[in-house]
């Protein structure tokens, strides 16, 4: 898959996706990716990439994250290292810290946690 535009990303839908886990999947362990990927089911562990990562509104996500963009629709229990941004959706919740150099938090989402926006050079 191409690069996709931050604009073209939150338009995409499940099809759009190389990879989806889908939400009748429960996964423990580490998931690592290169290319983006969708989750709407359940995960436990860490997830390490080098690209996107939406988690869809029926998502429960348990785990430390680091990724291009994420955008939390679902629900997330861990901490977020974005290198890009972190777009929590007005259906998001986040319980955890949240480090990248742009953060979107839409009215209605919930989030507890810590922010650090840094910049890089």
């Amino acid at each position: 898959m191409a690069e996709i535009r931050y604009d073209d990303l939150l338009d995409l839908e499940e099809e759009d996706f190389d990879t989806v886990l889908a939400k009748d999947i429960n996964f423990t362990g580490l998931i690592k990716f290169k290319e983006p990927f969708m989750i709407k089911g359940q995960v436990k562990g860490t997830i390490d990439a080098v690209s996107d990562l939406c988690i869809s509104e029926e998502a429960v996500v348990e785990a430390d994250i680091r990724a291009d963009r994420v955008l939390v629709k679902g629900t997330v229990k861990g901490n977020i290292k974005a290198y890009k941004v972190v777009h929590v959706f007005s259906s998001g919740a986040l319980t955890g810290d949240i480090e990248a150099p742009d953060v979107i938090l839409e009215k209605g989402c919930y989030f507890n946690g810590i922010c650090s926006m840094r910049r890089q050079d």
